[in-house]
């Protein structure tokens, strides 16, 4: 998918693919409904105003992570979204109380260290005008807005449907993305038409495959393949734009990575932990 929009990108501004990318999604998200029986339940939102703001921010990181894909390499790119996981653990601690152990902080801080590994030699803050520059902005801008995200479903599963957020997301980032109609839209050629159809389309059926990989594993064993984006970056990058990985983006990913799993590996090990206390807890907890 994001080969695709990368393809487009010279072609249609950010907000024109991230309009692609929702609305031709939402038939495919819709079918999945109707045949798991959950459209019922997909089309009742309990809290409205809580899918609106969960919208307005997953879109906004879309549009930029899409606009960080014209200005990057692939690989790049997808190392630099890695910060989105390590901002989550902060912002959940700051927002909503959960508790950042030595542990955890010691690799998040490595995580980060990892993408200000990438993204160090494109701040070149004596030239604003590098297109680079503004690309690890964006990404960075991206990474923030999914960590929002992830905080606010975090608070939505709690009174909505799995299916009610699928569902919404997608609908509510098409209606934002229209605002930016008036910002360089047109009337793509064939080609790239079917490269932005194509896009929604495989947007859509990832997004139902990751939902529904959480009914046969946990978090925990799930998480780890997330990973495996770079190696797609990496040869898609190669096949299709000619891109090479540096040697920052290669050690970056490493450190990334290595600190991503370490965050896991221990959220499993506490994990375990707590499903062997919960017998012994009183009613209370």
């Amino acid at each position: 998918m994001a080969s695709l929009i990368k393809a487009a990108s010279d072609f249609v501004p950010a907000g024109e693919a991230v309009f692609f990318r929702s609305a031709l999604a939402m038939p495919v998200i819709i079918a999945w409904l109707a045949m798991r029986g959950d459209l019922k339940t997909g089309l009742k939102a309990k809290r409205p105003l809580m899918h609106g703001w969960r919208g307005l921010i997953g879109v906004s990181a879309m549009g930029c992570n899409f606009a960080a894909l014209g200005l990057l390499p692939l690989p790049e790119v997808t190392v630099l979204g890695y910060a989105a996981p390590m901002l989550t653990v902060l912002l959940a601690a700051v927002m909503l109380g959960e508790r950042l152990r030595l542990f955890r902080m010691t690799a998040v801080l490595l995580g980060l260290a990892g993408v200000a590994v990438v993204m160090w030699p494109r701040l070149a803050f004596n030239d604003l005008s590098d297109a680079a520059f503004w690309g690890v902005v964006l990404i960075l801008v991206s990474a923030v807005m999914r960590a929002l995200a992830q905080i606010q479903i975090r608070r939505m599963v709690a009174v909505e449907e799995t299916s009610a957020i699928v569902f919404y997301f997608s609908l509510t980032a098409t209606m934002f993305s229209l605002l930016t109609l008036p910002f360089g839209w047109s009337w793509p050629e064939l080609p790239v038409l079917g490269m932005l159809v194509a896009s929604g389309l495989i947007g859509g059926v990832a997004q139902i495959f990751l939902t529904s990989s959480y009914r046969f594993a946990g978090a925990a064993v799930l998480a780890p393949f997330e990973y495996a984006s770079i190696l797609f970056a990496i040869i898609f990058g190669y096949m299709f734009f000619g891109e090479v990985p540096t040697v920052n983006v290669l050690a970056g990913a490493g450190i990334v990575i290595v600190a991503g799993i370490g965050i896991i590996l221990r959220e499993r090990q506490l994990g375990l932990k707590r499903g062997k206390a919960r017998p012994n807890m009183t009613p209370q907890g």
